[in-house]
């Protein structure tokens, strides 16, 4: 999953949205130096990384995009499903999304002294392209996608991922849905036992 989902996955504890937000940037144990609730989000992100990596539907949805992406397949299927959850939602909080990421950049404020130096990079683009409310279009995941592909000096193509995105969009979309409903559960269950 990407940045949204993880965030939406974490809970009411703004700390641990933040760890769950930057986990990706923090290596093995390095993360025992951050404040318990942070530790606590990343364990979490790990825990759905694991479990997305493992999932038949996942997976279902990463064949599609291996033969043009290669091993970058899961990490467009990750932003797919983002903007899934981004488009529909009403579906899964009663809070307006623009609200619910307004109050995430607002926290990310507020504790700007426990980012990682990689979020502290980040996080002035993130808020002021508002990355997490564009994911609601195709436009803004094909922006999202041109940047990782950038990243990669353009070699991951991933900026041409949105063709297969509206070629296959359905079948992504019933994807999401039933693999969504069971990562709730699963996250819901692991956030009270870390």
């Amino acid at each position: 999953m990407n940045f949204l989902a993880h965030i939406y996955l974490s809970g009411d504890n703004n700390l641990i949205k933040i760890g769950n937000f930057m986990a990706d940037g923090i290596r093995g144990k390095h993360f025992e130096s951050y404040p318990l609730e942070i530790q606590k989000g990343i364990i979490l992100h790990r825990a759905i990384d694991t479990f997305t990596d493992a999932h038949h539907i996942f997976r279902q949805s990463t064949k599609k995009l291996h033969q043009n992406y290669h091993h970058y397949a899961g990490v467009i299927v990750d932003v797919f499903y983002d903007h899934f959850l981004a488009k529909n939602w009403n579906t899964y909080s009663d809070e307006k999304l623009e609200e619910f990421v307004a109050r995430f950049y607002q926290s990310l404020q507020d504790n700007i002294s426990i980012l990682s130096e990689r979020t502290k990079e980040i996080m002035p683009y993130m808020i002021e392209q508002n990355w997490l409310v564009s994911y609601q279009t195709i436009e803004g995941i094909n922006r999202i996608l041109t940047q990782m592909d950038q990243r990669t000096k353009n070699e991951s193509k991933m900026r041409f991922a949105t063709n297969e995105l509206s070629e296959f969009y359905a079948e992504f979309e019933i994807e999401f849905t039933d693999f969504f409903q069971e990562l709730i559960q699963f996250s819901n269950t692991k956030i009270i036992t870390i």
